[in-house]
Formats: C-alpha cells, sequence, structure tokens
C-alpha cells in the first residue's frame, strides 16, 4: 500500500512538473522567442527600432519618458508632438518614419505615409481589424467601435440613421438648451467683470449634458450618472495600461476590476430601465427624437427584416453597449474640440474676433439656427485647424488578419500598424514649414487641399468605411456651443494656465485649461 501511494506521488508531481514546464515554454514561445523572430523578420525588411525587452517590450521607457514630459508643463506654442509622444517622437527620428516600438511582446509598427494610411483604413476587403486591446477600454468604448466583419457592418447599419442630417436637425433643439445653461451660468460667474474659469471641466459639464439630453431626452439627469460612471472608468483604464496585460489578469479581482465589476452592473442597471421607459413609450406611439428612440426604431425595423433571413437585429445587451459608445465619444470627443479651441482662440486673439465678426453677421445675438451653422466658413476652419494641431484621437492602430502587403512591406497577423493621428498631422513634408503654426486658412478651399497629399493626411475622425460615425453630431455641436460663446463673451489665456496637453484616452490640458472671461 505504501509502495502504491508513493508511486501515486510520484505521477502526481511529475505531472505537476510537466504542467508547469509546459506553462514556462509557452510564457518563453510567447514573450521572447516570437517577438524575437518577429523583430528580426521586421529588421530583414529595413523596419528597426529600439530592441525588444522580456515582457514588457518598450513599455518602461515609454512611460518613463512620459512622466518626464508630463512633470513640467511646455511652453506657450503648438510643437506638442515632444511632449504628448515622446517615445514615438524619438524613435521616428531615430529610425525614420516606418520604423517599430514593442507595446509589450507586439511589435507596433509606425507608418505615415498617407497613401498607405488610406489603403488600410479603408479595408476594402476586411484584411484588417482593431488588436485586442485593454478589456477595460473595451467596456469603455464598446459596441460598434469593437466589432469586426458582419457584426459590425449590421450595427452600423442600424445605427447610421440615428446620424442622418435631417435628425440631428431635431436635436439642435437639444444642443442650444445645454448650451443656453452653460451661458447663463458663465454670466453669473463674470457679473462682477473679467473672471478667471477653467474652461475644461465647464465643456466637460457641457458636453455630457448635451449627450445625455440627445442620448435619453427627458431621462437626460438619469444620463448624467452614466456620464459620472464613464468619466471614472476612463481613469481606471489610464491606470491599468501603465502595466503589462498578462493573460487571465482581467479576471483576477483586484482593486481597478472590482470597481470596473461595479459600474459595469450600476450603468447596465440604468440603461435597462431607459429602455424599458423607452418601449413603453413606443408602444404608446410617441416620437422617437433622441438617440436612444431613434436607435431602437432603426433596430425595430432592421429586425423584422433581418427575421426573414433567419437572423435578427440587436438583442438589449447590444444597445446598451451601443449607449455606453454614444456616452464616451458623444462627450469626450466634442469637449476636448471645443476646450482646445478656446485655448488656441485665447492664444490667437485675431482669430478669435475674426471668428466672433462671421457669428454676428450670420446671427447677430439670436440664438444660431442649423442653416446658418452650416454656411459657418470661418468657424469651420478654426475648428478644422485645431482638430489638426490638437486630434482628440491622437493614434489608430489595425492589425492584418493575414499576411498581407502594405507598400513595399509584408506583415502578419500579431504585428501592429501603429499611424500616429498626431504626427501625421504635424509632419513638416505633409504640411509644410509652418505646420507647427495656427493657420486656420489652410482649409480656405477645403480639407483636400489643405495639405501637400490630398488623401489622409488630415483624420481626425478615423478614415474609409470605420470613421466615426458621429462626426456631423460632434462639429455641430462644436459649431453650436463656439457660436454662442463668441456671441457673449471674449476670453483670454489666464496668467495661471499651463500649457500641458497630454493623452487620457483623448488629448486633454493635464492642468485644466484656465481662461479670463469677460461679459460683451
Amino acid at each position: 500500500m505504501g509502495g502504491f501511494l508513493f508511486l501515486l506521488l510520484v505521477l502526481l508531481l511529475s505531472s505537476c512538473a510537466a504542467l508547469g514546464i509546459g506553462w514556462v515554454l509557452i510564457l518563453l514561445n510567447d514573450y521572447w522567442w516570437r517577438p524575437k523572430k518577429l523583430e528580426r523578420w521586421l529588421k530583414q525588411q529595413g523596419i528597426v527600432g529600439p530592441p525588444y525587452k522580456f515582457l514588457t517590450g518598450n513599455l518602461k521607457e515609454n512611460f518613463e519618458m512620459l512622466k518626464e514630459a508630463r512633470s513640467k508643463p511646455m511652453k506657450l506654442s503648438h510643437r506638442i508632438v515632444p511632449r504628448v509622444f515622446p517615445f514615438i517622437h524619438q524613435t521616428v527620428k531615430h529610425y525614420g518614419k516606418t520604423s517599430v516600438t514593442w507595446f509589450g511582446r507586439n511589435p507596433r509598427v509606425t507608418i505615415m505615409e498617407p497613401d498607405l494610411v488610406r489603403e488600410v483604413l479603408s479595408n476594402k476587403f476586411g484584411h484588417f481589424q482593431k488588436p485586442r486591446g485593454n478589456a477595460l477600454l473595451k467596456q469603455l468604448v464598446p459596441g460598434l467601435a469593437d466589432h469586426e466583419g458582419e457584426k459590425w457592418a449590421k450595427h452600423r447599419r442600424i445605427i447610421n440613421p440615428a446620424f442622418h442630417v435631417e435628425k440631428l436637425k431635431r436635436m439642435l433643439p437639444s444642443f442650444a438648451s445645454s448650451c443656453s445653461d452653460l451661458m447663463e451660468r458663465w454670466e453669473t460667474l463674470v457679473a462682477e467683470g473679467p473672471t478667471e474659469v477653467d474652461v475644461w471641466p465647464e465643456m466637460q459639464r457641457l458636453t455630457g449634458d448635451v449627450i445625455s439630453r440627445t442620448a435619453f431626452g427627458s431621462n437626460y439627469k438619469e444620463g448624467n450618472r452614466i456620464f459620472q460612471l464613464q468619466t471614472e472608468l476612463s481613469e481606471l483604464i489610464v491606470e491599468s495600461i501603465r502595466s503589462p496585460q498578462l493573460p487571465g489578469v482581467r479576471y483576477l479581482p483586484t482593486k481597478i476590476n472590482r470597481r470596473n465589476w461595479e459600474i459595469d452592473r450600476e450603468v447596465r442597471a440604468i440603461l435597462t430601465n431607459l429602455i424599458k421607459k423607452r418601449e413603453q413609450k413606443i408602444k404608446m406611439g410617441e416620437a422617437n427624437d433622441d438617440l436612444l428612440g431613434l436607435l431602437m426604431e432603426s433596430n425595430t425595423r432592421e429586425h423584422s427584416e433581418l427575421a426573414q433571413r433567419g437572423t435578427r437585429g440587436l438583442t438589449e445587451g447590444e444597445v446598451i453597449e451601443e449607449c455606453k459608445l454614444f456616452y464616451f465619444a458623444g462627450q469626450e470627443t466634442t469637449s476636448v474640440l471645443l476646450t482646445w479651441t478656446m485655448v488656441v482662440l485665447g492664444m490667437h486673439p485675431d482669430w478669435q474676433t475674426k471668428g466672433r465678426d462671421e457669428v454676428l453677421q450670420t446671427f447677430g445675438k439670436n440664438k444660431p439656427d442649423f442653416d446658418g451653422l452650416s454656411h459657418l466658413k470661418i468657424v469651420t476652419m478654426i475648428l478644422y485647424e485645431v482638430l489638426r494641431l490638437y486630434p482628440p484621437g491622437v493614434n489608430i492602430v489595425r492589425t492584418p488578419v493575414k499576411k498581407i502587403q502594405v507598400g513595399s512591406h509584408w506583415f502578419i497577423p500579431g504585428v501592429h500598424l501603429s499611424f500616429p493621428v498626431l504626427l501625421i498631422h504635424h509632419d513638416r513634408e505633409l504640411w509644410g514649414e509652418d505646420v507647427e503654426e495656427f493657420k486656420p486658412e489652410r482649409f480656405a478651399e477645403g480639407i483636400s487641399k489643405a495639405s501637400k497629399n490630398q488623401s489622409a493626411a488630415f483624420f481626425p475622425f478615423g478614415w474609409g468605411p470605420r470613421i466615426c460615425v458621429g462626426q456631423n453630431f460632434a462639429l455641430i455641436e462644436a459649431k453650436l456651443g463656439l457660436s454662442m460663446i463668441l456671441q457673449r463673451f471674449s476670453f483670454e489665456l489666464a496668467p495661471t494656465y499651463a500649457h500641458a496637453p497630454c493623452t487620457a484616452i483623448t488629448l486633454q490640458p493635464q492642468h485644466g485649461a484656465q481662461l479670463i472671461l469677460q461679459r460683451l
């Protein structure tokens, strides 16, 4: 009996040792042998960069340089690339515009040729997709932004009608109501004379209120709670991406994960309740002028058509995911655009005056209307130039689904292709020697003639079929908000303002955006 137990123990220990060795071999393959093999393969094609380091790649150097860059504000200028993207900036400077860095175990090849950007992002044959990323980021930016293939096509088809121009016209009163509330609050603040205001939280509050009203109509106060939770989630994401994403970590009850799960449960509960209320209103025949109603209306119509082919529209869970995406994309993009626009116009008062003159000539002191907004040429030029210098999303990443040629190079699945929007928007070869100057007149003849390359040199909302579905929503909101501000206030940079652009999901002012507001 004792011999049998001894033999069993030996077998168990041997099995454990074999499993341990197997796990170590898998780890070594995933985090050393394969990356080094890819590194040699890329080098043979002339694509080089900082060497790969076990487990973390170049993450440590990247975050060290970011920490140093963010330790102090920069001089007041639009030369922001070295501060926002210090590691990539140095890599491109030393190794060329087509070079490689390591995001953990994955090689990330920087590509800055607009023709190649257009080729990949056009993705005509489904050869490229978004790489698997941070689990928390997928929770913050789910739904349409995360899907691929037929599932993406179905979601895009169902969502598109909610963003048609005619539907956006009907949302303009909601936009205006939120802007009017902001104007009244600011008028109270400056009643005694010029006053310093940090417009960054103000713009977040404005756009959060706008997306709450336009997404949920009369239930926008409930929607504001989602905005608060999404903001907290974005902070958790920034914290989580500072460490390598090891397999299985997303399932462990870490402090970040536990809070993430709590946020997810609360957001889903609020949205489920709002969807149930909307279903009741639809049954009663009430009009659907907000995003949730339009989405559900389109989904019902699509569901009926798909049912004939044995498929279905969006589930309640998928509707919830799209609503979460409305919040992040709708709030973040416009808030940073309006904030940087006010900062830049505070730096360039001549263009602030030109924009105000156009607004007053078009609307006087009256509330802006849709047709007038669509004819604002100078304001549009200003917004485009701000989007060029301070794009909300600074980088786009894709990975091939099979071995494929891009330009003169070959890539395989697992290699990330990185299109640094910020670097391309600040490329002298594309925009000229005055690339770091604020010159809205670049866009006087439209986007296609603004740069030396008429393809994808300007793509703040992405490019190709996956271009942001809400870009018109964001631009209309930004035009309306800026117009109403210019009608009522003049502004300049406050002495306390510290110019410090940094990435926190989107491109944000690290220390706020303090301006001196004065009532006109």
